[in-house]
């Protein structure tokens, strides 16, 4: 497993390489951000514009190449990602950045899977039941409704029940709040403001495992080995739990590995109604401020999450699936 485990890494390594490099050139050649710095009040001069650019290594006289490789030696020799053009680091921005995506959406996604999976199980075996019925209509409906509107529709729940209340029940905007102590109460304050955004990303994301589940499920139900096994005399429940679940949950763990980085990257969506500064918004506001490097920093940390992502599927398909072989 180890050998299995560190070829594909390197294979991975080298697809992380080329999408960054890429990723560098594309974001070079169609971002100025000399062209915002004209827009200053007092507008600056050209050769100012320049001195500046060029103290944070965005020289734009360099060519794209001369930048690339002075970018590259600098991610090397010394993992320093540049600076932004207003003279931030890099490293600094996306290391505060990251947590914060990571506090925000890490228990979104296990609870997302953990329940989807489980739903997708139950109504399997409900097949057409009303419980069937309600569950799976529900899944489809996620999927009509806009991301954003949703998010806006529990965060307005939530003010709807602290007004009720009379007092501040739920937090439905930030991270934390000021001035609060150290120690337990931190923790405390921590958790009212990841309850209301975990709650809206988990019963929006766990529609596609709950679909896919089922479906995966139903097909195995009627599949030789589970007929086998209900002729031993195991009853219907007692045959999908044993046999049919672990073949349908193959498919659904492989699809672990496109999930994970398109909930990590793309959820800009909560982080900005939420008022959470994650990557995902932080990848927004590049492309609006013309970052090369924070651009590139967020295409890359995308690129490692699915290649992780991708490690992680694999592993759990050989453990799920004991015909599949590592090697």
């Amino acid at each position: 497993m180890f050998k299995y485990i560190l070829k594909r890494a390197l294979t991975y390594v080298v697809m992380i390489f080329l999408v960054t490099s890429a990723g560098y050139f594309l974001a070079v050649q169609t971002m100025n951000p000399a062209l915002l710095e004209q827009e200053k009040i007092p507008r600056p001069t050209p050769e100012q514009i320049q001195a500046n650019f060029a103290s944070l290594k965005l020289d734009p006289q360099m060519s794209a190449w001369e930048r690339y490789v002075q970018w590259l030696k600098d991610i090397l020799f010394h993992f320093d990602w540049g600076r932004s053009p207003n003279g931030a680091y890099i490293n600094s921005e996306f290391g505060q950045r990251v947590w914060v995506s990571t506090r925000l959406f890490a228990a979104a996604i296990i609870l997302s899977l953990i329940i989807g999976v489980a739903l997708g199980v139950f109504s399997a075996a409900r097949q057409y039941k009303a419980s069937d019925r309600i569950i799976t209509g529900y899944s489809y409906l996620v999927y009509i409704i806009p991301a954003p509107i949703a998010y806006f529709l529990v965060q307005l729940g939530a003010v709807a029940i602290n007004q009720a209340a009379g007092d501040r029940i739920f937090f439905v905007t930030g991270i934390s709040s000021p001035g609060v102590e150290p120690g337990w109460p931190t923790i405390v304050d921590m958790a009212a403001h990841y309850l209301v955004p975990t709650f809206c990303i988990t019963i929006m994301s766990w529609g596609g495992y709950q679909i896919a589940q089922r479906q995966y499920l139903l097909d195995s139900v009627n599949a030789d080995f589970v007929r086998t096994a209900r002729a031993k005399g195991l009853t219907r429940n007692q045959a999908i739990t044993r046999h049919a679940l672990r073949v349908s949950f193959i498919p659904v763990a492989q699809s672990i590995a496109f999930t994970v980085p398109a909930i990590f990257t793309g959820g800009f969506f909560a982080e900005a109604i939420f008022a959470w500064p994650g990557i995902g918004l932080w990848s927004l506001q590049a492309i609006g401020a013309q970052d090369v490097n924070a651009a590139t920093a967020t295409l890359a940390y995308g690129s490692v999450l699915f290649a992780v992502s991708a490690i992680l599927a694999d592993i759990a398909t050989t453990i799920v699936d004991p015909r599949v072989r590592m090697n």
